[in-house]
């Protein structure tokens, strides 16, 4: 991480002796980070397969992907922990890394966060925090330390040991460590993997506040959808080595790209179809698949957060067949007149719907989404 300190502004940091001295964590200048045509091979594997990525400063980005899409490979490029085969690694349009040119990590202004935290276990805490501040001089570094502790609320235990703290207070630490040199990027591995829920959302949204404090540019790892709804001001979908789709969450939601982006933000139900004159023929009404042939299979989604149930009305006949019980919402198959097999529908648990009970269907046909079969028969729906 860089050393490169900018000058301090007021608010709630802390003195050399621990006392709060009114003071915040340090604004830096954010950076724009670019990847142009990035690629990383291992050996005949392709890892990152051409990857066009830019954001802009003070963004917070999340890569978002299953396991071995190649997110943490892009944040090791990035942070200049591994060289990239091909392409370009920019940071305010200066190259980082490339064909020709490679800054080491020291000095490219970045910060990085690991998965595990990696705190030294033999130094004590404000020892970690201070780590990368060994351009200053002693007293100096002990004073940007105690700043950055204060700020995450632990400056007591300043002299302690990591083995004595809980997995929030570590993640409170590196994160100190990270941004106390106040990099102009930061880069972080699935930073709350290792909390529990509740530890989770309140660590992110304290994150959150930091990175805004900082103003540092941002890219978060996280295989967790909910996760990068919550936090990213826009996110960057890998599947494969691949950028598949990147946007804002509503973008995302509303607009995938394909069905594998649609399965990330959706529970939905999947119903093949075949196409036959540009279009498939459902319950619901004809559905247009543009640029398909005739006999090529379309999949029809359904979120099952967009279906509608009622006594009585409109719709199609159904029938409940099975109730899951998910705390505030219920989770009810529902056999509907016209499908083969039922569908999935998320209700309030109160409107009590039981087993058996008759049920007028409704589903907003222009809310449906349609893609390709072929692309992405072999593709298991992605949890959590």
């Amino acid at each position: 991480m860089t050393s490169w300190l900018s000058s301090r502004t007021k608010g709630n940091g802390a003195a050399a002796d621990g006392a709060p001295t009114g003071e915040r964590a340090a604004a830096t200048f954010a950076a724009r980070l670019t990847f142009e045509k990035l690629e990383r091979r291992y050996g005949e594997t392709m890892a990152l397969a051409g990857v066009d990525l830019d954001i802009a400063p003070g963004e917070v980005v999340c890569l978002l992907g299953p396991s071995g899409c190649g997110k943490t490979t892009l944040l090791r490029v990035a942070a200049g922990i591994e060289k990239p085969s091909a392409g370009r690694v920019l940071i305010n349009e200066r190259e980082m890394a490339g064909p020709s040119r490679f800054v080491p990590p020291e000095q490219r202004g970045v910060g990085l966060m690991f998965q595990d935290f990696a705190l030294f276990p033999h130094l004590t805490i404000l020892g970690n925090v201070a780590f990368g501040l060994k351009a200053l001089p002693k007293a100096a570094a002990r004073r940007e330390a105690l700043a950055a502790l204060q700020r995450v609320g632990l400056a007591k235990l300043a002299d302690a040991y990591p083995h004595i703290l809980s997995g929030g207070q570590q993640q409170r630490v590196a994160l100190a460590r990270a941004i106390v040199p106040r990099p102009a990027v930061m880069l972080m591995d699935e930073p709350f993997s290792g909390l529990d829920v509740q530890l989770r959302e309140a660590m992110q949204e304290e994150t959150l506040g930091l990175l805004r404090e900082t103003r540092a540019t941002c890219v978060i790892v996280t295989h967790h959808p909910e996760e990068a709804m919550r936090i990213g001001n826009r996110i960057a979908v890998m599947r494969a080595g691949r950028l598949v789709q990147a946007g804002t969450a509503e973008e995302l939601y509303h607009r995938p790209a394909d069905l594998f982006v649609a399965r990330l933000f959706s529970e939905i139900n999947e119903i093949a179809y075949p196409v036959r004159g540009g279009r498939v023929d459902t319950p619901l009404g004809a559905l247009a698949v543009p640029g398909l042939a005739d006999g090529a299979s379309a999949v029809v989604c359904l979120r099952e957060r967009g279906i509608t149930l009622t006594r009585d009305g409109p719709g199609l006949a159904g029938r409940v067949l099975d109730i899951k019980f998910l705390g505030d919402v219920a989770r009810l198959e529902v056999g509907v007149e016209g499908f083969d097999r039922p569908l999935k529908v998320r209700v309030r648990e109160l409107d009590g719907w039981g087993r058996g009970a008759e049920v007028r269907v409704e589903v907003d046909a222009d809310r449906a989404l349609v893609f390709p079969a072929e692309m992405h028969e072999s593709e298991a729906p992605i949890t959590g």
